[in-house]
């Protein structure tokens, strides 16, 4: 019998054969890669502490949003659209999508003119 060669060494939360992670030690005695299948006793994760951390971001108002978009390109970029301008009435502008209301509500689409650069906002 030989003894497979494993191609990674690595701290034992990381499968030894694939790489992937493995999943967190449950009930049962053994931990499998959900990949290739290769299992570590659970006595392996003894002593290890898991710490994580949440960082919520605080949302930009609409204002904050049009006044951080890059004004150091000549073109605005992004997709470009057949919508006309209220402003300057050229036909063509680009657009760009974020999500600023709840989930369940529909992206607020910005347009941006690529002649005068004029900004609209249009909430779907």
């Amino acid at each position: 019998m030989t003894s497979k060669q494993r191609i990674f060494t690595s701290d034992p939360e990381f499968c030894a054969d694939c790489g992937t992670i493995l999943p967190v030690p449950g009930v049962q005695n053994t931990v499998v890669c959900k990949k290739c299948g290769f299992s570590v006793p659970v006595e392996a994760f003894f002593g290890i502490e898991r710490v994580s951390t949440t960082v919520f971001n605080k949302p930009k108002s609409k204002s904050e949003l049009l006044r951080d978009r890059d004004t150091t390109l000549d073109m605005p970029t992004g997709p470009k659209v057949d919508r006309k301008c209220k402003k300057c009435g050229h036909e063509g502008m680009t657009y760009t999508t974020q999500q600023t209301r709840s989930a369940d509500e529909g992206q607020t689409v910005f347009y941006c003119c690529i002649n005068c650069k004029a900004m609209e906002i249009e909430n779907s």
